[in-house]
């Protein structure tokens, strides 16, 4: 019996461990800093891109050695009625190697184009990370704003309950109509609505942040309640176009890719001249029947390739590079003037928003509140109508929506001009 007694306290210890545990877990609180760190650290389709990178960064050498050497064996002249390489002068038995060596600057260019490729590659993993960290940014600002909306809604429930309340009172006492209860009632309903409708859209969002950070859908996300509410200024389009220009990993990438298309045309053209083959063979033979000595045959050889056919070969490649390097070039002058136009259209985003913040913060939400305050006093001395007064009540919780709505674009937008000039550094 104790032994059992002793067993029964001990798994009662396990589970409430276990228990605290997946508890502590469930109430850790996810900060932007965190969710940045997470992603960095799990997001495979970045650990996708990581390892391409890698691979192409193993290329450069291999382009730039020489082929492998070939080592040949052979029996040669070996007659075929008797086998005896000593009654036959030529039967030798031998041995060689042969090697490839391309023309002179060839396995350079080779090597050098590789180079420049495997440096675009390695751009392109700091440009996907630069823009996974704006995805996960977006995503936790979406988040905190369904939260926002969630408390506000919560609250304004909590006021439409007390002019339930109040016009209740007034409706026992003779003093109100039952339609304003009634009204009041619909408008919280109205507001229950909405609020089945942000939890469906927070899920969807929670489910995305997840996604980015490589976690189950369905797990807690719980974000804290507060964060600064400063906007800083930020710097006028063309410093932010000369950021990108110095910064921008997408930029940085595509000149690699210029350069590698310039070091395959020069390859190109380098097609025409020949590449050797040089080999060296040894023939060793058996001494004559009568014991007399043979010499041993050593051969030597270089052999060059004939561009023949260069009209259809070697004059198309010069073409085909040609086309190629003047793409890359349209695709670089594209890429920067797309970059230009997202800094300049997100940078409007985030002055209007902060402006609408400003607006609501210190103008529009204060003049609604006392808006709501002077009918409410009017209403209870039958001086303001009830349909009025939930108006303004409503018309307070939507401003305050739209206050926190510009806050999040305004963040969102500070997210995507730091991945668009590829640096933190977008402050005054």
């Amino acid at each position: 019996m104790p032994a059992r007694k002793y067993l029964i306290r001990g798994i009662a210890i396990l589970l409430i461990v276990i228990s605290s545990t997946t508890s502590a877990e469930e109430d850790t609180v996810l900060t932007l800093e965190a969710a940045l760190a997470q992603a960095q650290q799990n997001n495979p389709s970045l650990a996708r891109i990581k390892a391409a990178a890698q691979a192409l960064a193993a290329i450069p050498s291999q382009a730039g050695s020489l082929p492998d050497p070939v080592i040949g064996f052979n029996v040669m002249n070996l007659p075929v009625d008797h086998f005896d390489t000593r009654k036959e002068p030529m039967a030798q038995i031998g041995f060689g190697i042969s090697q490839v060596i391309p023309f002179p600057g060839k396995l350079a260019l080779r090597e050098q184009a590789a180079a420049y490729e495997a440096q675009a590659a390695a751009h392109s993993e700091e440009e996907w990370r630069l823009s996974l960290q704006s995805d996960v940014k977006t995503v936790w600002w979406q988040l905190f704003y369904l939260d926002r909306l969630l408390e506000i809604t919560d609250n304004n429930l909590m006021l439409l309950q007390q002019l339930v309340d109040i016009a209740g009172t007034k409706y026992a006492v003779g003093d109100g109509l039952q339609q304003d209860v009634l009204l009041a009632q619909l408008e919280s309903s109205k507001l229950l609505d909405r609020k089945i409708k942000i939890n469906g859209l927070r899920g969807n969002a929670a489910a995305s942040l997840n996604a980015l950070l490589d976690r189950p859908g369905d797990n807690a996300v719980r974000l804290p309640t507060k964060v600064s509410l400063q906007l800083p200024d930020i710097h006028g389009d063309q410093v932010l176009y000369q950021l990108a220009e110095t910064n921008r990993p997408l930029l940085a990438s595509e000149r690699e890719k210029v350069n590698a298309a310039k070091s395959k045309l020069d390859l190109a053209k380098k097609a025409i001249l020949p590449d050797f083959n040089v080999s060296v063979a040894y023939g060793a033979r058996n001494n004559m029947p009568d014991g007399s000595r043979r010499s041993d045959l050593l051969s030597l050889g270089v052999s060059i390739n004939v561009p023949i056919f260069y009209g259809q070969k070697q004059a198309q490649g010069v073409s085909q590079s040609t086309s190629e390097l003047m793409r890359e070039q349209y695709a670089l002058q594209d890429q920067w003037n797309g970059i230009r136009k997202q800094i300049s259209q997100t940078s409007n985003d985030y002055r209007r928003a902060k402006e609408q913040v400003l607006l609501y913060e210190t103008g529009i939400i204060p003049q609604a509140q006392q808006t709501v305050a002077s009918m409410l006093a009017g209403y209870q001395v039958n001086k303001v109508d009830f349909l009025n007064l939930i108006r303004s009540q409503i018309t307070v919780y939507d401003y305050e929506a739209q206050y926190w709505q510009s806050f999040i674009e305004a963040n969102q937008a500070l997210a995507q001009l730091v991945a668009a000039t590829g640096q933190a550094g977008i402050y005054e």
